[in-house]
């Protein structure tokens, strides 16, 4: 039996063991790099996207976080979230302009310039970050407006030039890309010191990076990427349904679906399912236009489209107030989200088509409609108009007709004998019935032959 001394550095062996082991794999275990994938507009959805994976990033044991980017610009307000979350890392941010044919325009050049190491692929470009093109709408020829521009210009040009100072690149280029929306290959920008390196793929891109010097605090740190590992972060599938509703051509297809929706539940109520769709369409292009430029005189049209929609059904106007809801409607959609850049605006192929589609289906929605306000009635007392029975009584002007094997108190406007053939012209309070008598078919011609002879 082992003594206690022994088995007490029994104990103690095998805890060094394993703390060395530990240590051992701590060490030879490759750096992780977080690398998020951005193509597309910059909108709130991918904002909290980055937010998320860098705050994930910095609060685990990630060496640095990198962005792949490929924009042509976005929200002003996303694009600040994101600089903020990338200025107040304590881990490195690399931006990377990947791949060949990629840009980095308008909000993405700003935050190209935040980073702390920036790079592009060769056949890339960076710049144009007018304020326009980072989500601030034109505000007009008047002096005011041109004021207001002003202002907005000289903010976002101290912006950049803040930027590029604080990580020690070139100020007046990037006061330039502000303020006359140049843009710079990648060739040129690196001789421009707008950014710090080129490199073709990630794994050039990881080697140039290595043992180079960036600061945190006014200290200077290396980046050691040598054998580091790349980890990617994907949307979640919530993101990814926020980020597609973000698409301007998206929501508002589902608002024109939404209002076929409506549409048909109005004029045919009780169907339930076209109204259930509908509205969920609604809220959803809502939400998808919460991140869109949205001109307010474009949705008051497509309101108005909308009751005029539904008037047609109310008020016989022979398919003019049709016509003007489809004016309007292709009005409002035109005007409906208030960007010049293409990106922001809703596609004029996918409005002439929404257009013809909702067009056609109102059409036949209303043409079903009016056919079946035009049926005759088959049952109860609108359905006996123009049936025929007979005189019971003599009407002068009231009195008592036989139809369908019932009795019925009945008037006439000319005198009807006992006897005679009735027709009913119409149904009226108290279960009383508007009849005329039926001429015979010997009389209806010696009345055409009069007619005949006289002319």
């Amino acid at each position: 039996m082992l003594k206690p001394v022994y088995l007490s550095c029994l104990v103690i062996l095998v805890l060094l063991c394993t703390g060395l082991l530990l240590k051992a794999e701590e060490i030879t275990a490759p750096a992780n790099i977080r690398v998020v994938r951005v193509a597309g507009v910059i909108n709130p959805v991918l904002a909290d996207f980055i937010s998320v994976e860098l705050d994930a990033a910095n609060n685990g044991s990630a060496l640095a976080f990198l962005i792949e980017l490929d924009t042509p610009g976005g929200l002003d307000s996303s694009m600040r979230i994101i600089i903020q979350k990338i200025l107040s890392s304590k881990i490195p941010v690399i931006v990377y302009v990947y791949p060949s044919g990629a840009r980095a325009a308008s909000a993405g050049a700003l935050i190209t310039l935040a980073a702390d190491f920036a790079a592009m692929a060769p056949g890339t470009n960076i710049g144009a970050a007018h304020p326009v093109s980072i989500g601030i709408s034109g505000t007009g020829d008047s002096e005011q407006g041109k004021t207001v521009m002003e202002k907005v210009v000289n903010d976002a040009v101290a912006y950049a030039r803040s930027l590029a100072e604080q990580r020690g690149r070139n100020r007046d280029w990037a006061e330039q890309i502000v303020r006359d929306s140049i843009s710079t290959a990648a060739q040129e920008a690196l001789d421009l010191k707008a950014i710090d390196l080129i490199a073709t793929d990630e794994q050039e891109l990881l080697k140039k990076l290595n043992d180079r010097t960036y600061l945190r605090n006014g200290e200077a740190r290396k980046l050691r990427t040598r054998g580091a590992v790349l980890s990617y972060a994907e949307m979640t599938w919530r993101q990814e349904i926020f980020n597609t509703l973000g698409d301007p051509n998206v929501a508002y297809m589902l608002l024109m679906l939404g209002i076929l929706g409506i549409f048909f539940e109005i004029s045919q109520p009780g169907v339930i399912l076209p109204g259930a769709i509908g509205s969920l369409a609604l809220l959803l292009a809502f939400l998808g236009f919460q991140t869109l430029p949205v001109n307010y005189i474009g949705v008051l049209l497509i309101l108005l489209a909308i009751i005029l929609f539904i008037l047609e059904i109310k008020v016989v106007s022979y398919g003019m107030l049709t016509v003007g809801g489809l004016i309007a409607l292709t009005f409002g959609s035109l005007i409906l989200v208030d960007s010049p850049e293409p990106y922001l605006q809703i596609s004029r192929s996918v409005i002439a088509a929404t257009v013809f589609v909702c067009a056609g289906v109102i059409s036949l929605v209303l043409f079903f409609v009016v056919r079946v306000q035009k049926t005759r009635f088959v049952s109860g007392l609108e359905g006996m108009i123009g049936e025929r029975g007979q005189a019971v009584t003599a009407l002068d002007p009231r009195g008592r007709v036989y139809v369908h094997g019932e009795y019925w108190d009945a008037h006439a406007d000319e005198p009807i004998t006992s006897g005679s053939e009735i027709e009913i012209v119409r149904s009226e309070a108290n279960l009383k019935l508007l009849v005329r008598a039926v001429k015979d078919s010997s009389e209806v011609s010696r009345a055409k032959e009069k007619d005949h002879d006289s002319d």
